[in-house]
């Protein structure tokens, strides 16, 4: 694991609750991921619904490594400045996730153990995982937080447009599904727009917030997490082609969008490098 800046002491460690939630959510994440990325025809019979089609479960299985990696460095680096800026987006991927549950309720199976892991997290971590970040942001308040390096404006300025974009997208498929669906270029169902609505949300709010704060200790990592994601979602496009259509520019446009958030990423990391 590339470590964004030298290492060294940090006056401000995350503190224990944390350490504990980052635990217990690394190998449920893992264990989600090769369950609808790895094995995604199995989700009909596994998951807390049947989730389909192949994108819509390889993207959020996607996701959900990307979560472990940053949860992974929660565990190892117990750095603060490395992951503070994090929990607030996954917070709101979470309670996204947590609505569209509610919402759907008559869609999930309610007899598997995969929707009582599912109702658990998404029902208790919107709540947890604010108040355990709020009390790690006090203790940062009283010591100060270390700072190192700054990221070049044109990401801070270009995080911050792709940010906004996939927000934005995020509130319209949360709130009004069918107007997304009919634009999409792979089938959805409310249900599955609104989780896409999550999936859109985290790395929305991960662009504003580091265009926001612009410091490299904190962006390091999230962009190491959002590039796994971005490049699974990629090979999840190859391999479920077939449930694109590509005579629709929305086929083109997600694709694209996708490869220049990467593309964005990787010149950030180098430009921090060089």
């Amino acid at each position: 694991m590339d470590t964004p800046a030298n290492v060294e002491t940090d006056a401000v460690s995350v503190r224990s609750p944390l350490l504990v939630l980052a635990g217990l959510l690394v190998p449920v994440l893992v264990v989600a991921f090769g369950l609808l990325y790895l094995f995604p025809d199995s989700g009909a019979e596994l998951f807390a619904w049947p989730i389909n089609p192949l994108m819509s479960s390889m993207m959020l299985g996607a996701t959900y490594l990307g979560g472990a990696y940053f949860f992974v460095v929660v565990l190892l680096s117990r750095q603060w400045r490395h992951v503070w800026l994090g929990f607030l987006p996954i917070t709101a991927f979470a309670g996204t996730l947590g609505i569209a549950t509610l919402l759907h309720w008559d869609r999930f199976a309610h007899d598997r153990w995969a929707f009582s892991v599912w109702t658990l997290l998404y029902f208790s971590v919107p709540l947890l995982l604010p108040l355990l970040w709020y009390r790690n942001q006090q203790q940062t308040a009283e010591s100060g937080m270390d700072r190192e390096g700054r990221l070049p404006q044109e990401s801070r300025w270009a995080f911050g447009l792709l940010g906004g974009v996939l927000t934005v997208a995020a509130v319209l498929l949360l709130a009004v599904p069918d107007v997304m669906i009919a634009a999409w270029p792979w089938t959805l169902t409310p249900l599955t727009a609104r989780v896409m609505a999550a999936m859109f949300i985290l790395p929305g709010l991960v662009g504003l917030s580091i265009a926001y704060d612009g410091g490299w200790s904190s962006a390091g990592y999230l962009l190491q997490a959002q590039a796994i994601s971005i490049l699974l979602m990629l090979a999840a496009v190859y391999v479920a082609r077939d449930d694109f259509d590509w005579a629709h520019a929305a086929s083109w446009l997600f694709t694209g969008g996708m490869s220049l958030i990467l593309l964005l990423i990787g010149y950030t990391i180098l430009a921090r490098r060089s």
